[in-house]
């Protein structure tokens, strides 16, 4: 079977490195190319003695000369929509991290990608101890009516709340299938945080953070915490990898790990 080409975009940041150490190693799979709004040279050195690939701005240019079969995307919004329109045009199935996507934006994914027969996979947290977190919040969900959620981040995540967050309410919502109940309004109603579905969703921006998410279900004479930490940027890269295996697989858009893990 031949090696999945991979090209990543957003290459030179954080969560980009990470990837392409991540996909240099996985068995069956190879780094083709990336793709970066500035890029310093046109060649990328690969970790690991893996020699270098191509880098460039020209989302479509790399791609036509690439001939990937995965584009990983951990940019920013305003990057991810340009590219994955035109990888999805040159038949590369779009693997996407980035966060502040609208229902829009998935919508014309999913529309793109079914047009095209390919799969995409947009996940609003890799960590499969997230995905878990998010999991067992809704199982808890149905059973207690009131929860607030307290989201951590280090002080560059550029969106609050974060897609995890928001996720997690949305599941917890969902599971209800009826808003929790909100406490009475006390006080300066913007210290109470971001209400989704009557859940009060708190953000933390700080150095010394990476990710972390505790959710908190309260009753009466009772609360229960599922909380979930990432360490380091290396636990999203089991999710990243199972999610490139995975989309290859697919056809349409499959949002969130769950979908892809059966939960």
């Amino acid at each position: 079977m031949e090696a999945i080409r991979v090209v990543i975009q957003g290459a030179s940041g954080n969560m980009g490195r990470q990837v392409i150490s991540a996909v240099c190693r996985a068995p069956g799979m190879q780094v083709v190319g990336a793709i970066e709004l500035k890029p310093a040279g046109s060649q990328l050195k690969l970790p690991e003695d893996n020699g270098s690939v191509p880098i460039s701005a020209d989302a479509a240019s790399l791609l036509e000369s690439c001939q990937p079969d995965v584009l990983v995307d951990f940019s920013i919004a305003s990057a991810t929509m340009p590219t994955v329109r035109t990888a999805i045009e040159h038949g590369v199935r779009p693997v996407i991290g980035t966060s502040g996507l609208s229902a829009a934006d998935l919508a014309e994914i999913d529309r793109l990608a079914l047009a095209d027969n390919i799969g995409a996979v947009i996940a609003p947290n890799f960590a499969l101890g997230a995905v878990l977190m998010i999991h067992m919040a809704g199982i808890a969900a149905r059973y207690m009516d009131n929860a607030e959620i307290i989201e951590l981040h280090h002080d560059g995540k550029v969106d609050a709340p974060s897609g995890t967050a928001l996720a997690t309410a949305a599941a917890m919502a969902a599971a209800r299938g009826k808003p929790f109940l909100a406490p009475p309004q006390q006080g300066d109603a913007t210290s109470r945080g971001k209400q989704v579905s009557g859940i009060a969703v708190h953000s933390v921006r700080l150095p010394g953070l990476l990710a972390h998410q505790t959710v908190i279900l309260g009753a009466l004479g009772q609360s229960l915490t599922i909380r979930h930490d990432s360490i380091s940027r290396e636990c999203f890269m089991p999710g990243v990898i199972l999610a490139v295996r995975e989309v290859m697989q697919r056809k349409g858009l499959a949002f969130g790990l769950d979908s892809l893990l059966g939960l």
